[in-house]
């Protein structure tokens, strides 16, 4: 595929941080030159999975436009998201791409009814003039979802359940016919047993609406059962990526092939048996830090060069590794 069948692409992106005093101190590298596309005719779920401090959130952030990178470009159907500077493409930018965030309770308020915040959306959105019209643009997407006006309307938050709320969070990022949902950690706020509903609403969405959705998880589980493909986060490194059953299904990275052992050995045709939660290891902020590959002080495989140098993204087998494991000339 061409560069013009592109909707969006991340581009060789690094976030960095200063930390520590304003004499001294020194930089986090938050996300480390990391880079892929989705495509313009080719809806599909790309999940990035991480641990806490892998990078993911912060990545979002950036394809959000709340973050600048710090090295490299974000590009949405051909645009650098960095030159949206008005308030007028910033609109335009989010009738496009829409989030989905972790805590729906802390997306709306309170003290205001549910209905408020979709109707608001409409009206400033662009789909509606006034709350007449926006009526029938809100009942369509909250029964996108499988809820409807009726069900939620007089309604403050409290009175709705977790996994209520989520659904009309999605709704709401569904009014302006997005072409891209960006959810973070969608599922992670809500019972085991309403999982599965939220996911299957973004499968839905991908399948008969056409909308593509990055899903930013540490649930490898639910990562499985829905997306296409996948992005391993470790440190700020994109480790392995590809299509799921690829990554997931046979795993090359020792990082990775860890992760994987957290789960039963996945059936590719029977996604469901991965649909339990499965979550991550804690952060080691020391492997920030570290020469070479973020995993050396953890793999079994380690070799002297991998406490060194980066690794290289290497093409093997369906998908891209960063290891030296894959590397011409280079001998465990």
């Amino acid at each position: 595929m061409s560069a013009n069948d592109k909707l969006l692409d991340v581009d060789h992106v690094t976030v960095s941080f200063h930390i520590g005093g304003v004499i001294g101190g020194g930089h986090l590298v938050a996300v480390n030159n990391v880079s892929f596309s989705l495509y313009e005719h080719k809806a599909e779920i790309f999940a990035i999975a991480g641990e806490s401090g892998s990078g993911k959130t912060t990545l979002a952030n950036v394809l959000l436009r709340d973050l600048d990178p710090t090295q490299g470009k974000v590009l949405f159907q051909g645009r650098d998201i960095s030159t949206i500077k008005s308030r007028r493409d910033f609109m335009a930018f989010m009738r496009e791409v829409q989030p989905v965030f972790q805590n729906p309770f802390d997306t709306f308020s309170p003290l205001r009814r549910v209905e408020e915040y979709l109707f608001e959306t409409a009206m400033q959105l662009g789909r509606a003039k006034n709350r007449r019209e926006a009526t029938p643009v809100v009942d369509h997407a909250l029964q996108q979802v499988g809820l409807s006006l009726r069900e939620v309307s007089n309604r403050y938050p409290h009175e709705l359940s977790g996994g209520q709320i989520q659904r009309v969070s999605v709704a709401r990022a569904l009014i302006p016919n997005p072409r891209l949902i960006l959810a973070d950690e969608p599922v992670s706020m809500v019972d085991a047993s309403l999982r599965m509903a939220i996911v299957n609403v973004f499968k839905k969405l991908r399948d008969e609406q056409r909308v593509s959705v990055i899903y930013i998880t540490h649930d490898l589980a639910t990562a499985y059962y829905i997306s296409d493909r996948i992005a391993i986060m470790l440190r700020g490194y994109v480790v392995e990526s590809g299509p799921v059953q690829n990554v997931l299904g046979n795993p090359l990275h020792p990082y990775t092939q860890l992760l994987q052992e957290s789960v039963p050995k996945p059936v590719v045709t029977e996604r469901e048996q991965w649909a339990t939660h499965i979550e991550l290891g804690a952060t080691e902020v020391k492997e920030f830090a570290r020469i070479g590959c973020k995993y050396a002080g953890r793999c079994p495989h380690v070799m002297d060069i991998c406490r060194t140098a980066d690794p290289p993204d290497i093409e093997v087998e369906g998908r891209t590794v960063k290891c030296y494991l894959f590397a011409d000339g280079v001998k465990p």
